[in-house]
């Protein structure tokens, strides 16, 4: 029997197992680190990039040069859920996050206020406002835990004295309404909605949605005849009035109308991608055909559609392996 004496690592091996073992138990440690501790490498990393020796871009940011940033991470955040890649679900969740961080750090660098009490601030939000469950108060249901939680934030602006009218002067306060807190900076579907549901939780609601339905016909006569009188006034206002009827019906059928209509974008596009490229394949562009071709296109597009959802359902049907 042939002995094959195995060769003794050399030197420059044995360095390079030892360093990844090193960087194996460092990745180790990393991962047991509790959320808090995350948390502060974090505000650490954002601290250091906003140093005298950090990043010039990060410098230079302000809050205001950072609104588009908080904006469009919190629709890349919705944007992620809406795919089911949860990785990309808790990347674009950190996105957001640093916002925050961000947002801290240059507070507590002009001496306003820190991190530190941005998450107090919440923490002790979250225990005031569920007294039912951090104190004696009872809810029977979440209808009632939301009439609760209006009526405690309501006594919270009128202990900060935050109840005043920014239109006019600081110095006279305006009633209180159940409509304070609604936030005049939110995108105007959100706004709407915010609105309509604040309103609906003490009674103020249409009995079913054909009440809504007959409000949009109302709405839509109103803008029809503003537009026979071609007055662009009374038409943006009959518009404004027809979108407002569409986000309460939105709200009343418990549909979040800025979602539905960021998934309505998305289907127009992919919709009208689709008709580019049917018009490249027939060898010409679509914006150079004619607007009934174009409308032929669509239509052309639609039944290739259907033909093909028909062939998936016949798969399916037969037990054949498909993709919907």
């Amino acid at each position: 029997m042939k002995i094959v004496e195995k060769a003794m690592p050399t030197h420059g091996k044995q360095k390079k197992k030892a360093k990844n073992l090193r960087r194996q138990g460092k990745l180790a440690k990393q991962k047991q680190l509790t959320p808090g501790q995350w948390f502060e490498k974090l505000v650490a990393v954002q601290a250091k990039l906003r140093a005298p020796d950090g990043c010039p871009w990060d410098r230079e940011q302000t809050h205001q040069s950072l609104r588009t940033y908080l904006i469009e991470e919190a629709y890349e955040v919705l944007e992620a859920l809406e795919s089911g890649n949860d990785a990309k679900f808790a990347e674009e969740m950190g996105d957001l996050l640093l916002q925050i961080v961000f947002h801290s750090q240059i507070a507590r660098e002009e001496g306003r206020f820190t991190v530190a009490e941005v998450i107090r601030s919440i923490h002790d939000k979250m225990i005031r406002r569920h007294p039912h469950v951090f104190g004696k108060t009872r809810a029977k249901d979440s209808a009632e835990v939301l009439r609760n939680w209006e009526q405690i934030k309501a006594g919270e602006r009128r202990s900060s004295g935050d109840n005043r009218d920014s239109k006019t002067s600081e110095s006279v306060a305006k009633e209180d309404s159940l409509l304070d807190g609604v936030s005049r900076a939110l995108p105007a579907t959100l706004e709407g909605f915010q609105l309509t549901r604040k309103a609906s939780r003490i009674g103020f609601d249409w009995e079913d949605a054909s009440g809504v339905f007959e409000k949009m016909q109302e709405e839509t006569e109103e803008l029809k005849k503003a537009l026979k009188q071609q007055d662009q006034l009374r038409i943006e206002e009959e518009i404004g009035d027809l979108l407002f009827a569409a986000i309460n019906l939105s709200r009343f059928l418990n549909i979040d109308p800025e979602i539905a209509l960021k998934k309505a974008n998305a289907k127009f596009s992919r919709r009208f991608r689709a008709m580019e490229g049917l018009a490249r394949k027939n060898g010409r562009e679509f914006k150079s055909r004619r607007r009934r071709t174009k409308r032929s296109f669509f239509a052309g597009w639609r039944v290739s559609r259907l033909a093909r959802n028909a062939g998936r359902l016949s798969a399916h049907s037969q037990g054949f392996p498909h993709r919907l």
